[in-house]
């Protein structure tokens, strides 16, 4: 599973919960309870955070199936920057950078002061070995495209340029999820060997679950939990009778069944990030699959009950898609005459493009996260008014990824990140991307891309985008029926937690607790 994937955070919940929540009193509106007057410094927030313990990764590097393993590297470590709550891209170990004019060369300017656990200052030297190394892995390319080793380089002690194959305005995003750093040379870079820069210090790891101690060092500023603990669950039921049994204070990603519940309880607070997690159906778009003609995936598109779909599956905890990847983008185009429901098109269309209504067609799905599999069965009963008969295939995660994932010519699929159309256009659309979930070949995507990219200047970026965007959302290889909101539970004490989708959920450092 590519390290990519990581920024797809898990949902959850079932009926044992259900009942659990339901039965004792509550917080109203489910809002987040906040306790005026400063922070409080000091001690121990306890998270829960879902994993498996055969997937445990311990490389800031590798490839990162659990949650529990990328919130405990993201505490240690420290990216060059992260999403912002009024910018797409925020300062982090780097606090500033700047293009050249052509937009190819963008260099990084390293926060002042800024030192590993061990006490070492950091220097672009450092950024430079990690950089490197992190594009030498297997998904190099996609994690940072366009940046090849050798034009990642140091300039005297604080600077880092990085020098990109084609002009890209937008680079600096590239640096904001995994680029993760590590002292220069290290050769053992497991979390129990590997010096860190971020806010939280590793005092030991054991089976996926680890405490980490305030760094009192950092250079981001005051950390006011002494320290977190991270205790690894296999399922969010599991994780959530926990928070229940007082046995931790944070319970990462329970789900809408959760949250929904967690109303009627006074003593837990719900923290729901809107948008947070995109759900699409991917439909292959290569030659000699089903889907390859644009007018049968349009009919698929068309044949979708997006409000009962968010209804059902989300318990309403979401908003209805428009099959354009990136909703939480300032440039989304909200233009765009959203996709309802029409059976009669759709059939019209399946006829034209001599779509067989006789076969069945297998739609392969996952358990990984809640709503996932529920998803591709409601899918399944919409698309049959429109005569297309689906079996919907479970599988299990590993054989799901391993198999299925990118090759299949019907899946399901999910992604965390939701803040930048281009984000996704580089990873999963462009023709030579490394993860082309429905093998897309579209080359006038490709030069709407590459142009929007190219551009310094915002608003005609912006148009080139709803350019891109128009180009998705007619003839592309997702069905994005809906956006899944994030759900985390906590209780009363606990304050200052993220709001922000994605990788801005795990940055705890302003966190603290009441009592």
């Amino acid at each position: 599973m590519n390290l990519s994937r990581r920024q797809l955070f898990q949902a959850g919940g079932g009926l044992t919960l259900a009942a659990l929540l339901a039965a004792c009193g509550g917080n109203d509106n489910g809002a987040v309870t906040v306790v005026s007057g400063p922070p409080r410094p000091g001690g121990t927030l306890r998270v829960g955070a879902l994993g498996r313990p055969g997937a445990i990764v311990r490389d800031p590097h590798g490839s990162q199936a659990n949650e529990s393993d990328y919130l405990i590297l993201s505490l240690q470590f420290d990216t060059l920057t992260v999403p912002g709550a009024e910018t797409i891209t925020a300062p982090r170990l780097a606090t500033a950078w700047q293009g050249s004019e052509d937009l190819r060369t963008w260099r990084f300017t390293l926060a002042s002061g800024a030192t590993f656990h061990d006490g070492r200052p950091v220097t672009a030297a450092d950024v430079v070995y990690s950089l490197r190394r992190l594009r030498n892995t297997p998904a190099g390319a996609s994690r940072l495209p366009g940046i090849r080793p050798e034009n990642i380089t140091a300039d005297g002690a604080g600077t880092v340029v990085l020098v990109s194959d084609y002009p890209n305005a937008e680079l600096p995003q590239l640096t904001r999820l995994t680029t993760f750093v590590i002292p220069d040379g290290t050769t053992d870079a497991g979390i129990e060997s590997a010096s860190g820069t971020g806010p939280f210090k590793l005092d030991w790891f054991r089976g996926g679950n680890a405490r980490l101690v305030r760094n009192e060092n950092w250079h981001g500023g005051q950390v006011y939990l002494d320290a977190i603990e991270v205790s690894i669950f296999e399922s969010p039921q599991a994780m959530a009778t926990a928070l229940l049994a007082g046995q931790i204070d944070l319970a990462s990603n329970v789900g809408a069944v959760a949250a929904r519940t967690a109303k009627s309880r006074k003593d837990i607070q719900t923290i729901q990030r809107k948008n947070d997690m995109a759900m699409p159906i991917v439909m292959r778009t290569a030659a000699g699959s089903p889907f390859a003609d644009a007018r049968v995936r349009e009919a698929l598109r068309l044949s979708v009950d997006r409000p009962a779909m968010v209804a059902q599956v989300l318990s309403g905890y979401g908003t209805i898609g428009n099959d354009i990847l990136g909703t939480g983008d300032p440039s989304y185009d909200r233009a765009i005459t959203q996709r309802t429901r029409d059976i009669a098109k759709a059939k019209t269309l399946l006829a034209e493009a001599g779509f067989d209504t006789g076969k069945t067609y297998r739609l392969y799905t996952t358990e990984d996260i809640a709503g996932l599999a529920e998803s591709a069965t409601l899918f399944a009963t919409q698309v049959r008014e429109s005569g297309i008969s689906i079996d919907v295939v479970k599988q299990e995660s590993g054989t799901f990824w391993d198999n299925t994932w990118q090759k299949a010519d019907l899946y399901t699929t999910y992604w965390g990140t939701n803040d930048s159309v281009l984000f996704f256009a580089s990873k999963t659309m462009l023709s030579d991307s490394g993860q082309n979930e429905s093998a897309w070949n579209d080359p006038e995507f490709d030069a709407a891309y590459r142009a929007a990219v190219a551009t310094a200047d915002p608003a005609a970026r912006t148009d080139l985008l709803h350019q891109l965007q128009r180009i998705q959302h007619t003839r592309s290889g997702y069905l994005l029926w809906g956006m899944a909101d994030g759900i985390d539970l906590a209780t009363t004490p606990v304050q200052g937690l993220p709001t922000l989708p994605g990788y801005g959920r795990v940055q705890l450092e302003r966190t603290w607790l009441a009592t």
